[in-house]
C-alpha cells in the first residue's frame, strides 16, 4: 500500500508520558506539568454542573451546526451567526483551512519558528511551504509580503506567536493587509487572544469588513481551560466560512464540548481572573529568569521562551527529574531554549527553584 508521498517523512506528533507513569519511571510523588499551555487554574466552575445535563442525551448525535454555540458566540462577539465555524479545537480549523484552499501547485506562507500544524497540514495537502524566519522573535511581515507568489493561496499569522509568545501590533498588521492580494487568505491564529494585555494588540475582528480575505482562529482549550473537550472557532466573511463548511465533518463537535463552551464563555469574569493571574505569574518567571541571568521574550501568552544557554532536551530532561514537565526548544526550532507555562505562583516559583538547581 502506498500513502501519499509527502506524508511519508512527515514526523509522528509524540505525546507527553501519562503523569502517573512519570511517577513511577522517577520515583517522585508529585510531578507539575507546565508543557502545554493548560490552564493551571482548570475551567469556571460553572462548566461542571451545566454540562451533566448533556449526559443523558449521549445516543444522540450533537447538533452539527452548533447552532445554540453559535447564537451566544454571534452575541458576544457582535457578528452574524453565519460568519462563524466551529472545530474540533483550532487544530481541526487548521487542517479544514488547508483542505480547502491547498493543494499540489499552489504555496503558503509562514513564519519559522511557529505552530507546526500549519506546515503539517499543508504538506500534507500537497503544497509548497515558504518560511520566513521570525525578526527578534516577532513575525517579519515585511519579508513574509515579500514571499508571497501569484501560487500563495495562505498566509499564517500567529499572534501572538507560539513558540515565541511574541505578538504584531494593529499598526503592522493593518499595514500587512493592505498589501497582501485580496486572493490570498490571511489566517490570524489567535489561540491566545484573552492572555494579551498588551493594548496596541489588533482589534482583529473590527478589520474583517475592510479585509474580506481575513480568518481569525480562537480557542477554548488556552484561557477557558477546555483542551479536553477539543472546541475551537472561526470568524470571517459568509464567503470563507462556506468554504470550510464544505469540507468539514457534519458532527465535528461534540454535544459536551458545545455545552461547556456556551457555559464557559458566560463566565467572563472567570477569564479576567485567568488573566490577571497569568500576567502576575509572567512577571514572576521574568524576575526569576533575570536574577539567574537568562535572557527571554516577553510573552503576551500564557507561557515564556527562556534561553538556557544549554541544550533544551539535557535542560528539560533534568527538569523532569525533579518534577517539572517543560517543552524543549530543540524541538521548536530554539535549541538552547524551553519554553514553560505559566502556573500558578506556587507552580512557578517551584520551577524556578528547580531550573536555578539545574543551571
Amino acid at each position: 500500500m502506498n500513502p501519499k508521498k509527502q506524508i511519508v517523512d512527515l514526523p509522528v506528533y509524540q505525546p507527553g508520558k501519562p503523569i502517573d507513569e512519570v511517577k513511577r519511571e522517577l520515583g517522585l510523588e508529585k510531578i507539575v506539568k507546565l508543557a502545554s499551555n493548560e490552564n493551571p487554574f482548570g475551567c469556571s466552575p460553572l462548566v461542571k454542573p451545566a454540562v451533566q445535563s448533556v449526559l443523558d442525551e449521549l445516543a444522540i448525535y450533537p447538533d452539527g451546526g452548533s447552532m445554540a454555540l453559535r447564537e451566544e458566540m454571534a452575541s458576544f462577539l457582535g457578528v452574524p451567526g453565519s460568519q462563524l465555524v466551529f472545530g474540533n479545537g483550532s487544530d481541526e480549523l487548521v487542517m479544514l483551512t488547508s483542505r480547502a484552499y491547498l493543494e499540489t501547485g499552489t504555496n503558503t506562507v509562514m513564519a519559522t519558528p511557529t505552530f507546526p500544524v500549519y506546515k503539517t497540514t499543508a504538506t500534507i495537502e500537497g503544497a509548497e511551504v515558504i518560511e520566513v524566519p521570525l525578526k527578534d522573535g516577532v513575525h517579519d511581515l515585511e519579508a513574509m509580503l515579500g514571499s508571497i507568489t501569484e501560487q500563495t493561496r495562505v498566509v499564517w499569522v500567529c499572534n501572538p506567536n507560539n513558540p515565541s509568545g511574541t505578538m504584531n501590533d494593529q499598526e503592522q498588521i493593518l499595514a500587512f493587509l493592505e498589501r497582501v492580494p485580496s486572493s490570498v487568505l490571511v489566517v490570524l491564529d489567535e489561540a491566545y487572544y484573552e492572555y494579551v494585555t498588551d493594548s496596541s494588540y489588533p482589534e482583529s475582528i473590527s478589520l474583517l469588513k475592510t479585509f474580506p480575505n481575513v480568518l481569525i482562529l480562537r480557542t477554548f482549550s488556552k484561557i477557558y481551560g477546555l483542551a479536553g473537550l477539543r472546541i475551537g472557532y472561526g470568524i470571517a466573511s459568509e464567503e470563507i466560512v462556506d468554504k470550510i463548511n464544505r469540507v468539514r465533518e457534519p458532527f465535528n463537535t461534540s454535544s459536551i464540548a458545545q455545552k461547556a463552551a456556551i457555559v464557559a464563555l458566560k463566565d467572563q469574569e472567570f477569564v479576567k481572573s485567568c488573566r490577571e493571574a497569568n500576567e502576575v505569574g509572567r512577571n514572576q518567571l521574568y524576575a526569576g529568569f533575570e536574577e539567574m541571568g537568562l535572557s527571554y521574550y516577553p510573552s503576551q501568552g500564557n507561557f515564556v521562551l527562556v534561553d538556557t544557554g544549554r541544550n533544551g532536551n539535557d535542560v528539560f530532561q533534568a527538569l523532569l527529574r525533579k518534577g517539572y514537565i517543560v517543552r524543549s526548544g530543540v524541538a521548536l526550532g530554539f535549541p538552547s531554549s524551553i519554553r514553560v507555562t505559566v502556573g500558578s505562583q506556587e507552580q512557578n516559583e517551584g520551577f524556578l527553584t528547580a531550573l536555578r538547581e539545574v543551571l
